[in-house]
């Protein structure tokens, strides 16, 4: 590979021979006495990190220049922990968002302080498989630096594997997305006039669903209009559910800045019917 840039003794910015794409090389010593230019052997860096809008090159160097290696070894060993669990969305994008948070929360631990994180309910509740693998991080976290982390990390922790979906430079998306789901329950209680029960299989698969909305819509993949005839029928058989779901798009629309087509509208609709069946034969 060739140097792009040198950031210190430790971080470079390279880039192969045949290619423009660069990644960042970290290594003890990488940098040292090397200009733009040369050639570097890859094969020194301890760890490479691709970069994305949300991290440029320069975010990654200063991150990695304020990051105790040990957390950031150890980032690295939850992302591998999230991604055997979860899926390959975990990347190694995640590894500098969440060492960063890992280093503070380490901080904060040995410092005996805690802080309260506001959507504890809604992060246990909407995001179980998260949080479950988020718990074994802790004990890993312990093993690997005999730091205790509190109990309550295994939200911010949960958010980041959450966030993963997104690649988002930080969890703002998710958590604004994450209240926009006890907004679109109620609203659809309300609408429909029925209770829907937040804890039943029907609740978990609406909100995947709207997880994975919101990934196609920040990835400009959206759904394509190929079923008008099932969206006329549902609409004559389901028109309040149909109602509802347009009622969720706006809200979705006006928080979100989405553009949902008729079959993002019959998807929603079809979960809102699921949803609340049981709430209505009740």
């Amino acid at each position: 590979m060739r140097v792009v840039k040198v950031f210190n003794n430790n971080v470079v910015l390279a880039a192969r021979h045949d290619s423009d794409d660069v990644v960042v090389l970290m290594g003890r010593g990488l940098g040292f006495g090397v200009r733009a230019g040369q050639d570097i052997d890859a094969g020194r860096a301890e760890r490479t990190f691709a970069p994305t809008a949300g991290q440029p090159p320069e975010r990654i160097a200063r991150f990695l220049e304020e990051i105790p290696a040990e957390h950031l070894a150890v980032a690295g060993d939850v992302v591998r922990l999230g991604r055997s669990e979860l899926g390959d969305h975990i990347g190694d994008h995640v590894v500098i968002p969440l060492a960063d948070h890992l280093s503070f929360a380490l901080r904060r631990a040995q410092d005996g302080l805690e802080i309260a994180y506001p959507l504890r309910g809604e992060v246990l509740h909407f995001y179980p498989r998260e949080v479950a693998v988020s718990r074994r991080a802790i004990e890993l976290v312990t093993d690997r630096l005999g730091i205790r982390l509190p109990d309550i990390e295994a939200i911010p922790l949960a958010l980041h594997f959450v966030n993963a979906q997104f690649e988002a430079p930080d969890l703002g998306k998710v958590v604004k997305l994450t209240e926009t789901f006890t907004v679109v329950l109620a609203e659809t209680s309300a609408f429909l006039g029925v209770t829907v029960d937040g804890d039943s299989l029907d609740a978990s698969r609406f909100v995947t669903h709207l997880r994975y909305l919101a990934s196609r819509q920040e990835s400009g993949a959206t759904a394509s209009d190929t079923f008008d005839s099932l969206h006329d029928s549902l609409r004559a058989s389901h028109a309040r559910e149909v109602a509802c779901a347009e009622h969720v798009g706006r809200i979705l629309e006006e928080r979100f800045r989405w553009t949902l087509g008729r079959d993002e509208v019959l998807y929603l609709a079809l979960h809102i019917s699921r949803l609340t069946a049981r709430s209505r034969a009740t």
